[in-house]
């Protein structure tokens, strides 16, 4: 059973974001896999003062936007 993989899950449910696809087969977007993904969004979250959903939903944390504090 891939523990770690559940948790990363949870913690996306948890903050409200789906899969649901866009139109056209568009896909969900991204959702972290991971632990770790997860702990790295978390920390843009509080850093960037962006909602964790948003956090959450980022691809790739380095390349999110400018600080709003």
């Amino acid at each position: 059973m891939d523990t770690a993989g559940w948790r990363a899950l949870t913690a996306v449910l948890d903050s409200g974001l789906t899969f649901y696809g866009g139109c056209c087969g568009t896909g969900p977007g991204y959702r972290p896999r991971t632990p770790r993904e997860v702990r790295e969004r978390l920390l843009l979250s509080e850093r960037q003062g962006i909602p964790i959903a948003e956090a959450l939903a980022t691809a790739d944390t380095a390349d999110s936007r400018p600080s709003r504090r």
